[in-house]
């Protein structure tokens, strides 16, 4: 019977199935959470996804990294709590479900009702659920999707609701009439960290104008008898131009009046500008007055005074665009004020202002007591020109009802003309455009629709960040973040510069802003709980405001699943709500609904529906803050930010200890991937191709989680070969002998014999356990993956397996044998483990085979590594064991003399006793390894190792130029001494004509000249020169070490067992009879030969001949 199991081929797919089917029928996953129930907890918060769309590759490699950490810290005797959760409101789920039913915003409330409208949104979210915990599952991604969160549950919004309360009573919460900015394509305003969303600025190309304002009045000052003086402003936006009351300028920065010609009227004008920018503005086709021009195609200009802009501000001018007058004190605008942030550096020095539109303009204007441009509608209400379709409102002329960007209309017209471009003509013909042109600059976009976003006035409800952005950014700087630039510079400068959050969506499907208010807004009501409403209801209807209570079967402290799903805390149910004030005035429910992203923000505590149920989930500290999160970078402004915010708003305190911000996951060419691109990966079949095991280890060895991906699939297959493969290869060489000699390890009956090489191997392994753990614990999963696939490929497969095959297949059971076995044994069944994080499957599979009496891998504990076996001597003597072959392997591939063909000598220069001490340790093991005969010691200094230097041309390029053939020449010219003072001192100045340069080793290449019938190869700081000469006993041995890898190959396809004896019979020439005859005794024991002869006819069947003159045929011994 075979102790361990042997598979005839690697098949990770394969693999990964029959492991998830033994973990569902033994509910690996759960005991694994029951059997660390009393451990320490280590707190991993899942950043929900919305399950209204399909999973991507990216969130293959997002939740990869999350498992990793969870799985180690299991491994570790932690208990990790993974609570699995869904986004389910917010844009995404809106405009999807208004696409499907062939409906706008606008259609809601009319053609379809609230509560239809959020029926068909919750169905939608959860439609993908099934593949979403497919992916999860198949990925071998383990988190607890049989009890999540899910946002748009009663529960989690009455935490939410209680969350916001305490902002509330700690003056947190406001209401401000102020410019946001607005997503007419969406509906709805957004938060400033939205908009700073990765991706959301985009270069466009728009119309500029460098429009004319006409002053009323020109000063005396100016020296002007009646002609008209015009202030050049220019604009990226020329649909704000209607709704200017004022232009800024700076009252220190200097400015010029200029005589010249507008362009497209021809007529003369006066024009002011600042003074630094008459270069740019007056570019062709205007030219100074002196210079000499071609009248037909360009202008001349002079500039006939200059003064400072103190003497504008004041001054009143025309409106340019007469479409509308502003309701409210008309007779404050159209003036010249100061503005700060006025500069030289484009435009004109004159800033246009259009308060309705911009922030700062809105500022500027209201510390001047400029009024905006808002009118009355036939409602009697204050409006901007401009609605919150985009588009211009009636009586507006030429502009009535046109969209402000193209990218509003609906319909796609090639001939149709964008406002901007009307606007423009219309300028140009009244003499009010004095330049137009295409201007290339960076505009944001809505994070959904990905269509422009206007800066609009709206009457929304903020967070007073400002009132805690301080205790942000101190708590930020105890946050381990990785990479750590991301928490000091992205994450750090955004918080340093955080603006109040706007909380208000003008949409239907979320959460809605628990605050009625009366009607003068005067008496305001902030709701905590379901609770608080049931009672504040009560207190209406005995007001007589509410014909009955729709929560009056809610219990208090009652919290079933029955007492909490016959009533729905969306829109269509608290709209319908009508509180009362203490005077008894009716309150009605602010119609807005919370910014999406206070959702997920408020996860730590809406998850276990805080402070309700599960208090000490967080007053105990057992799920909060948590000790690890990861996602995308481009949530360092969403959910990273929302819940540090929301954490230090509610308790002062972090939301995580820990944070990963993984990097993009872009295409092998570097392009971010998407379907229209045709560029995206299915994850499924990816991992149905290669297996999970594959891709996740791919992903996680390929690249720092932080930095982006380049996938490639062709980057897995190489993983599946070089490490898997080579794993796989290393047990199976494990198991087939081990079973032919029914070796069973037993920890308390060790062998006695264990060699230097087993300790080697043990020192190694133990060195690697505790650079693994260190590095999972440091959260650097690449450098956990890495010093383990080295392990597994250089060390205990190319190194140990190799050096150590033959005390695995010769000979009886003894005791050394059984230390190789006891010595490799130990090595897989660590490693099953050290991997397990980041290949659960394979690893599952490899200790299982190795210890069939234990279930899991993922029920064991972390190796821990012992300092006594830790043997830094010997990791010392084995590495120049493995550096000093490397050197001659590289030199036997360069010259292509073949490993079985022996060399004589390779000679070292000697660096010191200790160095030739342990190189004399590991001499019987190098001179195996790489075939040859001895090994001897010369001085450094030696005349056979001639040293030059080279210069380093792929350095010193980029650093130094045109002078690089000169430092080059320099270095060429080097003598010996020269060459060995650089290498003992790492640095030199050469003398140019240009000056002196400082040259250092990574400047300059040393290299050894070429002696003939040897070759010679340097590796920091071991040489080595090798004696590729070759005798006639060498060459003999060369050919009979190659006879015997062809007979054992042709074992290998006959199916003879390994100790099966065979029978040799060979047709050759002299020459080669001799070379084997001389070898005889090497061969026979190497094949399991019985008898060779030498014939000179062979017949039969199984004849090999390798050329004309050298044939044999081996047969099994019967």
């Amino acid at each position: 019977m075979n102790l361990f199991n042997t598979r005839k081929e690697l098949n990770l797919s394969e693999f990964a199935d029959t492991i998830l089917k033994r973990w569902k029928e033994n509910k690996t996953f759960e005991k694994s959470m029951n059997l660390r129930k009393e451990g320490s907890s280590f707190v991993f918060y899942e950043g929900p996804p919305s399950s209204n769309g399909l999973p991507g590759i990216h969130h293959v490699m997002a939740r990869t990294i999350k498992d990793v950490f969870c799985r180690f810290k299991t491994l570790k005797g932690f208990y990790v709590n993974r609570k699995a959760g869904w986004d389910t409101h917010g844009l995404p789920v809106e405009l999807g479900v208004e696409k499907e039913l062939g409906i706008t915003k606008e259609d809601i409330g009319k053609t379809i009702s609230i509560e239809q409208y959020n029926d068909a949104c919750k169905k939608a979210v959860m439609r993908y659920t099934d593949v979403w915990n497919d992916l999860t599952e198949k990925m071998g991604y383990w988190v607890d999707t049989k009890d999540p969160y899910v946002t748009y549950e009663n529960k989690y919004i009455e935490s939410v609701w209680w969350i916001l309360k305490q902002a509330f009573e700690k003056d947190l919460v406001y209401k401000g009439y102020t410019v946001q900015p607005y997503s007419p394509m969406a509906g709805t305003g957004l938060s400033s960290h939205e908009i700073n969303q990765p991706g959301c600025y985009k270069n466009v190309k728009d119309t500029s104008v460098t429009a004319q304002f006409k002053l009323k009045k020109t000063p005396a000052s100016f020296g002007l008898l009646d002609e008209a003086v015009y202030l050049l402003a220019w604009t990226t936006t020329p649909w704000t131009l209607p709704s200017n009351t004022a232009l800024a300028v700076n009252k220190k920065v200097d400015y010029v009046l200029v005589k010249t010609i507008n362009q497209y009227t021809k007529k003369p004008v006066v024009v002011i500008l600042a003074e630094k920018l008459l270069g740019s503005v007056f570019s062709s086709p205007y030219v100074p007055l002196a210079s000499e021009i071609d009248d037909s195609k360009e202008y001349s200009f002079e500039v006939v005074k200059t003064f400072k802009g103190l003497d504008l501000v004041g001054l009143s001018y025309e409106q340019l665009m007469p479409l509308a007058k502003p309701f409210e004190k008309p007779e404050a605008a159209f003036k010249i004020i100061h503005g700060d942030f006025v500069s030289t550096e484009d435009g004109t020095g004159i800033v246009h202002i259009a308060p309705t539109f911009g922030a700062d303009d809105a500022k500027v204007a209201a510390e001047s007591g400029i009024p905006s441009m808002l009118v009355k509608n036939s409602a009697g209400e204050l409006v901007p020109l401009v609605n919150l379709k985009g588009e211009f409102i009636d009586n507006l002329g030429y502009l009535s009802g046109k969209p402000v960007k193209d990218a509003y209309y609906k319909s796609k017209n090639k001939e149709r003309k964008s406002v901007d471009v009307e606007i423009a003509i219309a300028l140009k013909g009244e003499n009010k455009a004095f330049k137009v042109e295409k201007y290339e600059h960076s505009y944001p976009h809505c994070w959904r629709t990905d269509k422009p976003v206007l800066y609009y006035p709206l009457d929304s409800w903020f967070i007073r960040v400002s009132s805690f952005k301080n205790s942000m950014v101190k708590l930020n700087k105890s946050i381990n973040w990785k990479p750590e630039s991301t928490g000091t510079g992205r994450f750090g400068n955004w918080l340093e510069n955080a603006n109040d959050w706007n909380l208000s969506r003008s949409r239907f499907w979320g959460i809605p802003i628990p605050i009625w208010r009366s009607e003068d807004g005067k008496d305001v009501l902030c709701i905590g709980s379901v609770e608080e409403l049931k009672k504040e209801i009560e207190f209406s209807f005995k007001n007589g405001h509410m014909k009955k209570n729709p929560l009056d079967g809610f219990e208090a402290n009652n919290f079933s699943k029955k007492n909490y799903t016959f009533f729905d805390l969306h829109k269509s149910f608290v709209d319908k709500i009508v509180l009362c004030s203490k005077e008894g005035k009716p309150l009605y429910r602010e119609s807005d609904l919370i910014d999406v992203w206070f959702d997920s923000g408020s996860m730590p505590f809406a998850q276990w529906h805080y402070p309700f149920e599960n208090k000490e989930m967080i007053n105990d500290n057992k799920s909060f803050p948590a000790d690890f999160i990861a996602e995308g970078v481009d949530q360092t402004r969403g959910w990273f930010y929302t819940l540090h915010a929301i954490a230090t708003m509610t308790m002062g305190s972090v939301a995580y200890k820990n944070v990963v911000s993984n990097g993009l996951v872009l295409d092998k060419a570097g392009q971010k991937m998407s379907k229209r691109l045709g560029n995206a990966v299915d994850p499924f079949k990816t991992l149905e191709k290669y297996g999970p095991d594959a891709t996740r280890w791919y992903m996680i060895s390929n690249a720092q989680p932080w930095d982006n991906l380049k996938f490639d699939l062709s980057g897995i297959e190489e993983v599946t070969r070089k490490f898997f493969g080579t794993l796989f290869n290393t047990y199976s060489f494990f198991a087939l002998y081990a079973n032919l000699d029914c070796f069973h390890y037993e920890e308390e009956n060790l062998s006695k014999e264990t060699k230097e090489i087993d300790l080697w191997v043990l020192s190694r392994l133990n060195s690697l356990i505790k650079s693994v753990e260190d590095s999972y614990n440091d959260y650097e999963p690449t450098k956990a993956a890495r010093l383990i696939q080295s392990f597994v490929i250089d060390e205990l497969s190319n190194w140990y397996v190799r050096l150590c095959r033959k005390r695995f297949w010769k000979g009886e059971m003894n005791e050394d044998k059984k230390a190789a076995y006891e010595t490799l044994f130990v090595c897989l069944q660590k490693v099953s483990i050290l991997m397990s994080p980041i290949a659960p499957f394979y690893s599952d599979l490899l200790y299982s085979d190795l210890s069939a009496k234990k279930e899991s891998v993922h029920l064991a504990d972390f190796p821990l590594f012992s300092q006594e076996l830790i043997n830094e001597d010997l990791e010392y003597k084995m590495g120049l064991a493995q550096r000093v072959s490397s050197l001659i392997l590289r030199l036997r591939k360069k010259t292509r003399i073949k490993v079985r063909q022996p060399l004589l000598r390779v000679l070292i220069p000697s660096l010191d006793a200790a160095f030739e001490s342990a190189i004399n340790d590991v001499k019987t093991i190098i001179i195996s390894e790489v075939n040859i005969k001895s090994i001897e010691f010369i001085s450094k200094n030696d005349s056979l190792l001639k040293k030059k230097a080279k210069a380093n041309f792929k350095v010193l390029g980029p650093k130094y130029g045109k002078d690089m053939k000169a430092i080059a020449g320099e270095v060429s010219a080097w003598s010996s001494e020269e060459v060995s003072l650089f290498e003992k001192d790492g640095q030199k100045e050469i003398i140019l004509s240009s000056g002196s340069v400082f040259l250092n080793k990574e400047d300059v290449e040393i290299v050894t000249a070429d002696v003939p019938g040897w070759e010679i190869a340097t590796s920091g700081n071991i040489t080595v020169a090798l004696d590729v000469s070759i005798n006639k006993e060498l060459q003999e041995e060369g050919v009979a070490r190659d006879f015997v890898n062809k007979i054992q190959n042709l074992r290998k396809e006959m199916d003879l067992e390994v100790s099966d004896l065979i029978l040799i019979k060979v047709l050759c020439a002299r020459e080669e009879q001799e070379a084997i005859e001389n070898n005889l005794n090497y061969i026979c024991s190497e094949t399991l030969t019985d008898s060779l002869d030498f014939v000179s006819k062979l017949e039969g069947n199984g004849i090999v001949e390798e050329d004309e003159g050298f044939k044999y045929l081996i047969e099994k011994l019967k």
